[in-house]
């Protein structure tokens, strides 16, 4: 049997297989594994700290890692900076062009009441010698790592005009490396790996979890009961509700883009099939009715149409059908016979696939205005891509001789990126929303 079709029926037999509010002592470390060539020289001189206290975090180093994490910035160490000015009319043009500086941030921390700071801020072009943006923003002591966050997003938009994404989270299951007793978590990170906090844990499998639109829910799938089970859990509360279950396969979430729907695989007649649930009334109507596979559903981004997994072709490949139903369209041609577990781009322009070949699943990028697509990652089992909301990234699970871990490569290929636990194997990942 050829290695695509063994994986999937591994897939198919997966499918068939109390809330913990917690903090997770691993982090996700991240280590840039490959970065842009010429990326940006960038200066962030130290915030200078205006409070009685002692900073809880220190927000220039966690802005400096941000941008480089990116691959797009390459931050000036702090003990090479030539000078450390604290206001605009400080800044010394001249010297920092010496060094090959094109942008530079400075900043202060002020304490204004008890445990209330302003973060004020300035991004500098040093070539032009104008202000490129600058803000003020008011935040408490246990905000001020997502402050940092969100500056990191400010100054990334400044410079290269595109949102930044630093402030979002991701979702991933964790899972404990000993055979007897293994132990699953759900759990929900910043974006950097900090904040790792456990959402649910197991000694059944978990699955596939799906962000609301809102970020304030995740769906996923649960084998506590010795069957999958798709729950919708608050992530603030932990309340969660069982919303589709019983026999057979219960798979694949997706909410639609207002929240309002959860996309599904069922085999409640026989045959694995998309369903949409609707969360209000939980009513629920079949979208495809084939004799072959269909899973992995994803919403549009204006929520008319599925993008889903199907094997009704001979081998998994992505097809396209409205919402209301109609004759799916197959999106994946001249890309071989393996093409499974969508993500779509944030714009609708793109979608990230596991491609599969005769060497290996690896992750690859469909145009799909033109159908070209472009081979991103190099590993023998690349699983699970997911886009970030700004579209510059993709994270998705690998094997690596640790076993499974995380890694993100940026849409074009040239960042990658790895995020390993310290113990453990960590898979499933999901890039949650901007935060609002």
């Amino acid at each position: 049997m050829r290695l695509r079709n063994v994986r999937w029926t591994f897939l198919l037999a997966a499918f068939c297989v109390s809330c913990v509010q917690a903090q997770n002592r691993d982090l996700l470390e991240i280590r840039i594994t490959q970065g842009i060539e010429g990326a940006l020289p960038i200066a962030i001189v130290p915030f200078d700290w205006r409070a009685d206290v002692r900073p809880t975090v220190d927000v220039s180093a966690i802005i400096t890692g941000d941008l480089r994490s990116s691959g797009r910035f390459a931050p000036m160490p702090a003990a090479d900076l030539p000078a450390r000015p604290g206001s605009f009319a400080e800044v010394n043009f001249k010297d920092w062009r010496l060094y090959g500086i094109d942008n530079l941030v400075i900043g202060e921390v002020k304490q204004i009441a008890e445990d209330r700071f302003s973060v004020e801020f300035r991004v500098i072009d040093v070539i032009s010698t104008k202000q490129l943006a600058g803000f003020r923003i008011p935040t408490n002591a246990a905000n001020l790592r997502l402050t940092a966050h969100h500056i990191s997003d400010l100054i990334y938009e400044a410079v290269l005009k595109v949102k930044g994404a630093f402030a979002t989270r991701i979702a991933y299951v964790t899972v404990s490396k000993p055979l007897k007793n293994r132990l699953y978590q759900l759990q929900i990170a910043d974006s950097d790996g900090y904040n790792a906090r456990t959402i649910l844990e197991s000694k059944e499998p978990l699955l596939s979890p799906s962000w609301s639109p809102s970020g304030d829910r995740l769906a996923y799938v649960s084998f506590e009961e010795q069957n999958s089970a798709i729950y919708v859990q608050n992530i603030r509360t932990g309340k969660r509700e069982k919303i589709a279950f019983g026999r057979g396969i219960n798979s694949s979430p997706a909410f639609s883009p207002d929240g309002r729907r959860l996309a599904m695989t069922r085999s409640r007649e026989g045959n694995p099939d998309i369903y949409i649930l609707d969360l209000t009334t939980r009513k629920q109507r079949r979208l495809t009715t084939h004799g072959a596979i269909d899973t992995e559903a994803q919403w549009t981004k204006d929520g008319r149409d599925i993008v889903f997994t199907s094997d009704r072709g001979g081998g998994p490949q992505i097809y396209r059908v409205a919402v209301e139903g109609g004759r799916p369209k197959r999106l994946t041609f001249n890309m071989g016979d393996y093409n499974s577990r969508a993500s779509l781009s944030a714009d609708g322009k793109s979608m990230a696939v596991v491609h599969g070949t005769n060497t290996g699943y690896r992750i690859a990028v469909v145009d799909l205005d033109s159908g070209n697509f472009n081979v991103l990652t190099s590993a023998r089992l690349d699983e699970s891509p997911s886009f970030a909301p700004n579209g510059a990234m993709i994270i998705y699970a690998t094997m690596s001789k640790n076993g499974a871990e995380l890694a993100a490569v940026s849409a074009d290929g040239r960042v990658r990126q790895r995020l390993a636990l310290q113990t453990g194997e960590v898979r499933e990942p999901a890039w949650g929303p901007f935060r609002k």
